[in-house]
């Protein structure tokens, strides 16, 4: 079996590369595929003449399948190799999102996109770690920050695409730009291989659930890292779902303008995610996390106090800064954590748990929205950030002595 080996720094470098190119654009194009259901989902509903229920079942069936995919796919992962199964991934999410462009039926629908998220949910996990398995240690944050990155590039080409092809194609003809992520594949095929990390491990491969609960102590790490996990993702829907909302409320903003609130909140959080990643290899993810987490908790504070539209601008990236900057930092902290056998396994059962409960976070908040006040939503989101603080403190092996040293 072909391998990548350390020992040439040259060849190295220029096998880096590759892998970085492919993770990122996998991960870019897989968020593309995700994001076109919220760009098409009114479209959906006008044609199909769907109830609320009807179409919020859609997200909540592909979040199902994100969970199931991550776990077979990371057990999957860590027992046959990386790289195949990794393509395996991109080929099941490009072809289900592309096979909406045929379906005329809420069924068809409800099918289509539980594939879609069965190989999305494999997708992400996997690539983290054969970035964790390419790169020394020490260069895992920023690396890691790269793939977070690519997501949101993904979720503005998705937005560029939907404004072009909805309104003259309509809703089917979007999804056919899912087979794009299908060129990666063959990319990935030629030019990556297995890492020696996984080809000469010592122990016999397991990827097995029960593995990341073998010991108490790393059971409650496991759980405590679920928990992180949803409230990075809560946080996330809150912020991009619901809060354009308010602020249109507040400040009785076009959409345009909403827009406009958007992207720049989509720069702040690239920019955070690219600080993130550099603290994280510099001082550790206890201190990183924590200065991350108690800005997030005060920021949802601050997006009540803008007047007008170039303070709100700076309030959105300053809060998308600190609220998703945290995000490509869990790939990372999980690869240093969890050992060569299990290691797919946990990134993917981890992140898929956090993107399957957290995902709810915006049925919360429309409730909260509905019966009481935009300020309860505030307290609701900061609160989640406190609990997130508070667990992660209790982690022992975050601790930088430890971090550092494994």
């Amino acid at each position: 079996m072909k391998s990548i080996t350390a020992h040439s720094q040259h060849h190295l470098s220029n096998y880096q590369s590759k892998v970085v190119a492919s993770t990122t654009a996998g991960f870019g194009l897989e968020n593309m595929d995700v994001m076109f259901l919220s760009f098409a989902l009114s479209s959906i509903i006008a044609d199909l003449h769907l109830s609320g229920t009807q179409a919020g079942l859609i997200a909540t069936i592909t979040n199902i399948g994100m969970l199931l995919g991550g776990v077979f796919f990371g057990v999957l992962a860590d027992r046959v190799g990386r790289v195949k199964t990794f393509t395996y991934t991109i080929f099941i999410f490009a072809f289900a999102t592309a096979a909406l462009f045929w379906a005329n039926s809420l069924p068809l629908i409800y099918l289509c996109r539980f594939l879609a998220g069965i190989g999305a949910g494999g997708e992400y996990g996997i690539g983290m770690t054969v970035l964790a398995e390419s790169f020394p240690k020490k260069q895992l944050g920023r690396v890691s920050s790269f793939v977070g990155v690519a997501g949101q590039l993904g979720a503005i080409i998705a937005a560029l695409l939907a404004a072009w092809v909805l309104p003259q194609f309509g809703w089917h003809a979007l999804f056919l730009f899912g087979l794009l992520p299908v060129v990666i594949t063959f990319f990935i095929r030629r030019h990556l291989v297995e890492s020696t990390t996984f080809t000469n491990r010592t122990t016999p491969p397991k990827g097995q659930i029960k593995a990341l609960f073998k010991t108490p102590q790393l059971a409650y790490q496991t759980v405590a890292l679920m928990v992180m996990a949803v409230v990075q993702i809560a946080g996330y829907f809150g912020l991009m779902n619901w809060l354009p909302t308010m602020m249109q409320q507040q400040l009785h903003l076009s959409v345009a303008g909403s827009s406009t609130w958007m992207l720049a909140t989509i720069v702040g959080m690239s920019a955070g995610m690219l600080t993130f990643g550099w603290i994280l290899d510099r001082i550790g993810p206890r201190i990183a996390f924590g200065c991350f987490l108690i800005a997030s908790a005060l920021g949802v504070y601050i997006l009540t106090l803008p007047k007008d539209m170039p303070t709100l601008l700076l309030v959105g990236a300053l809060v998308g800064y600190f609220s998703n900057g945290m995000f490509a930092g869990y790939g990372a902290v999980v690869s240093r954590l969890y050992p060569t056998e299990v290691r797919a396994t946990a990134n993917n059962v981890i992140m898929n748990v956090g993107r399957c409960i957290g995902g709810f976070s915006s049925v919360m908040i429309g409730w909260l929205l509905d019966h009481y006040s935009m300020m309860l939503v505030m307290i609701f989101i900061s609160t989640l950030y406190l609990i997130s603080l508070l667990v992660m403190l209790t982690i022992q092996n975050l601790k930088a002595q430890y971090y550092f040293s494994h």
